[in-house]
């Protein structure tokens, strides 16, 4: 990835654990490219999908360009990606079978000017469960302040 980044996805690898990573085309409409040269997207939220044997970026926000025509594109369209039918089978296959989720972790423009998405093959992580050091330190306080209390 030594091209220009337009969006991270932070969230992807704090969220879940990343197996394997991809690398896909974009298809782009209207005034996406300029929007994207512009840097204004935004992948926080978004998922790949698979939909009619193609593969889909879902909910990945490009803004609208401000000096083209509003109605040149939606913002939050699915976008297909652009793979290899035998890179495609491959991810659907650890899916189904492992139960595994493609999120996408980086917009970029690579050397050659194109735009690229890298995708993590991931596995959702276990989240910390707070309840039992806020029980912890809540009784730690209690426990403190009946000390004081007593003496």
């Amino acid at each position: 990835m030594a091209g220009r980044t337009i969006a991270e996805n932070r969230k992807a690898r704090y969220n879940y654990f990343i197996h394997d990573e991809f690398e896909a085309g974009l298809i782009l409409h209207g005034t996406e490219v300029k929007s994207l040269r512009a840097g204004k997207a935004n992948i926080q939220d978004a998922y790949a999908s698979f939909e009619n044997e193609g593969l889909y970026l879902i909910n990945a926000h490009i803004a609208e360009y401000g000096h083209g025509n509003r109605f040149n594109h939606d913002p939050l369209r699915p976008r297909q990606l652009l793979m290899h039918k035998r890179e495609i089978n491959k991810i659907a296959g650890q899916i189904q079978k492992a139960g595994k989720t493609l999120v996408p972790l980086s917009l970029y423009f690579n050397d050659r000017g194109i735009v690229k998405v890298r995708l993590g093959l991931a596995s959702g992580k276990k989240q910390h469960d707070k309840r039992a050091t806020e029980r912890d330190r809540d009784w730690g306080r209690e426990k403190q302040r009946l000390m004081k209390q007593h003496n």
